[in-house]
């Protein structure tokens, strides 16, 4: 893989994250409507759905604040890397003559 390729790593690996904190939301959002459903009463079956609920939301954003993360760093690569392909290379300081010491 080339140098500049990191920043499209970056992106795939963030985007995994993400879908993989989406799916575990989904799954507990279902394990909790099924809760809810068995429930015996109605104040737990609202607990339920409320849990089900928040819980939703805050995966949602937390996979939000992820890609925003990774992109912001596969941005903040590929723009440093740019720069150091656009520099020159630190010219080499002259060496010193023995006789020069003196």
């Amino acid at each position: 893989m080339a140098a500049g390729d990191l920043d499209v790593l970056i992106r795939s690996m963030a985007k995994k994250q993400v879908k993989a904190l989406t799916d575990a939301a989904r799954k507990r959002h279902g394990r909790l409507m099924g809760m809810a459903a068995k429930a015996k009463d109605k104040e737990a079956r609202d607990r339920h759905k409320h849990l089900a609920k928040n819980m939703l939301a805050s995966a949602a954003a937390a996979a939000r604040r992820l890609q925003i993360t990774a992109e912001n760093a596969a941005d903040s690569y590929a723009r440093s890397m740019k720069k150091a392909a656009q520099e020159k290379p630190p010219a080499k300081p002259a060496k010193k003559n023995k006789k020069e010491k003196g």
